[in-house]
């Protein structure tokens, strides 16, 4: 039997996603927002045309919104539906998604704008927390349907002074919570914290971060850089205001699965040349991105992948959106130094030098001076803030130890 899911973008009803009686997926775009003026894609890889997007064309935006391995498997069971089916899955939790898109089976009208939250105790922190292994995002719970991209362990909460609280019927997060309760590498919340406050020293737009701790569970809160709290001038109240995102492996519709470039994935010539394509500011965010891609080697970042750099779409205009998911994955002896995007031929972390980096700017449309300086000039400046960005707590003093070898070969080189 086909299924229908009706697509919004805000509060526009701008598609229909379409599951048919063999189980396939597509996409079309509904005449009123073809029609609209001032309408815009739903993502740089589904061009706003009348033309229907089969599956393979399709997949690599809706899927992208989806969480990712053993997570996605672990929702799949406990709502009773196929881990492979994004159809499903988006109908079940595609509620509170990155950036503005929302999901609701069709004819179902999109609910009046009543935010509405659930404030959590410590005690029911903490104990949502350490249920999130089994419950990823709190899937099936009544009221709340979350999704966000990647396979970690996290939860979309929205903290106010009164506390942090989960988001019913569809209300907007205000930040994301990622909780250290996977004990295989210890000290991730601050291995992350140290490395984005160490991007922030040197001048990296990066999301703000916060450690915090309940009972005995540590945590990191990311500020979302996808919602914006405006004044309403007549009340003087808070208005939580969504902003349009999606990652490069959406924009270039690619699945998740093949996040990687190895496996199919972007590479930096395909990153740097959507950038070119789409940003309205193209010479800021290239450096932009030139930047974020000598900060991740410099600090050992190999899993910097296609799903970890975004565009935001805010105003008419669209950006390179602001650093995430961004720590020293070298802390960790255990983890491979395969880099997810090779930097010129070299995909091995430990061997990447400045010749590489040449043959980087070489593909990448970009001048091999200007890269090797600035190369040069990061390595330097990232060793000069090491001491200035405090986290408490040791996985911080080993992080930056990993940082500052990592610098020094790099000024070797």
């Amino acid at each position: 039997m086909k299924r229908i899911l009706d697509v919004f973008l805000h509060r526009d009803l701008v598609g229909k996603l379409i599951q048919d009686e063999h189980g396939s997926m597509r996409f079309t775009y509904v005449p009123e927002w073809l029609n609209r003026p001032g309408a815009i894609p739903l993502s740089h890889s589904l061009a706003l045309t009348g033309k229907r997007f089969g599956r393979n064309e399709c997949r690599g935006f809706f899927a992208g919104v989806l969480p990712e391995q053993h997570q996605r498997e672990v929702i799949a069971n406990n709502l009773g539906i196929s881990p492979k089916n994004d159809f499903a899955m988006l109908e079940k939790i595609g509620g509170e998604c990155a950036g503005a898109v929302t999901f609701l089976p069709e004819g179902e009208e999109l609910p009046a704008r009543e935010d509405a939250y659930k404030l959590l105790s410590a005690d029911s922190l903490a104990e949502i927390l350490r249920s999130l292994p089994r419950r990823p995002l709190l899937a099936g719970e009544e009221g709340i349907r979350l999704s966000l991209a990647g396979a970690q362990d996290k939860i979309a909460v929205h903290v106010s002074r009164e506390g942090i609280s989960i988001p019913l019927n569809g209300a907007p997060s205000t930040h994301i919570l990622k909780p250290a309760i996977n004990k295989d590498f210890e000290g991730v919340v601050f291995n992350e914290a140290f490395c984005m406050r160490l991007a922030r020293a040197v001048g990296i737009n990066a999301a703000h971060v916060e450690t915090r701790k309940v009972a005995d569970i540590d945590f990191l809160l990311v500020e979302r850089y996808d919602r914006t709290l405006t004044r309403d001038e007549r009340t003087g109240a808070g208005i939580l205001t969504r902003n349009h995102q999606e990652d490069f492996c959406q924009a270039l519709g690619i699945v998740p699965e093949r996040k990687y470039q190895a496996e199919g994935g972007p590479s930096l010539k395909d990153c740097f040349a959507l950038v070119r394509e789409v940003s309205s500011a193209p010479v800021l965010d290239l450096n932009a991105l030139l930047n974020a891609v000598i900060f991740n080697v410099l600090i050992g970042n190999n899993d910097a992948h296609g799903k970890n750099v975004s565009l935001l779409y805010n105003e008419g205009q669209t950006r390179l959106a602001p650093l995430y998911d961004v720590l020293s994955t070298r802390y960790y002896p255990e983890l491979s130094s395969k880099m997810a995007m090779k930097i010129g031929e070299e995909y091995d972390s430990i061997k990447v030098s400045a010749r590489d980096f040449e043959g980087m700017a070489e593909e990448t449309g970009l001048a091999k001076p200007m890269v090797k300086r600035r190369v040069f000039e990061f390595s330097e400046l990232v060793l000069s803030k090491l001491a200035d960005v405090f986290v408490d707590d040791p996985t911080a003093v080993g992080v930056s130890k990993v940082i500052e070898a990592n610098c020094k070969r790099m000024l070797e080189s």
